[in-house]
């Protein structure tokens, strides 16, 4: 098995069901005690949320990239970045390190597109849904169209990771209110959901909604170990 790179902590709950996933799948494909070989670089985000929030997003692509080449040294077959945003950042980590940056977004897209569908609606962070690093890649790379919510329902999202769930917080309003912006995209021609952050779906799972839900996270994870057993 080839091992996987992980640039985690963003935030460190999201970086602990990678793992979790990672290994799971492994035993799952190889039985027994098998488990999966991972290195992983955790960043503070605190640090990366803040220099976020003001757009100095060349700060933060300096230190992505030193992780991943940190990982890479350390003998990485391969790198996943454990964030949907901070793939804003892909192609500059991608241009400086020789394995292969595994993009969290190709790996949905296929998933979507093996279940046949094409419209898709996208949930995350501010910077996911309304920047073009995610959404142009769907649509451009992969035919799919996107489905983002109306402001009111960004700024809920948004505001429920950063303020919530990414600091251990799981509360059963939030769930609801994601689960009806869920069902408004749906009202909007969505025929799936992309739960575009990492911490979502730890939100909303086993819940039950109309279309399907996208779990970016294990999606991400899975795809990786498909890699590395490959």
């Amino acid at each position: 098995m080839k091992t996987i790179g992980l640039i985690g902590g963003m935030s460190w709950e999201s970086s602990l069901e990678y793992y979790r996933i990672l290994n799971q799948a492994t035993r799952a494909e190889l039985g027994g005690l098998h488990s999966a070989k991972v290195i992983m670089f955790s960043v503070d985000f605190a640090d990366m949320a803040a220099m976020q929030h003001v757009g100095n997003w060349a700060d933060i692509s300096d230190i992505l990239v030193e992780a991943a080449q940190k990982l890479q040294m350390a003998g990485a077959s391969m790198v996943l970045l454990c964030a949907n945003t901070m793939h804003l950042l892909a192609d500059d980590i991608e241009a400086r390190i020789s394995v292969p940056l595994v993009h969290i977004a190709d790996a949905v897209a296929e998933q979507i597109k093996s279940q046949g569908l094409g419209r898709v609606g996208l949930l995350g962070t501010k910077f996911t849904m309304e920047q073009d690093f995610y959404r142009q890649r769907l649509i451009e790379q992969h035919g799919l169209e996107v489905v983002i919510p109306g402001d009111n329902g960004r700024a809920a999202v948004h505001n429920i990771i950063y303020d919530e769930l990414c600091q251990g917080q799981f509360k059963p309003d939030s769930r609801q209110r994601v689960l009806a912006i869920c069902q408004e995209l749906v009202e909007a021609g969505a025929e799936g959901v992309i739960l575009g952050c990492t911490e979502l779906e730890l939100l909303v799972k086993d819940a039950t909604a109309a279309v399907p839900l996208f779990p970016t996270t294990r999606i991400h994870a899975e795809a990786a170990v498909a890699l590395a057993l490959g």
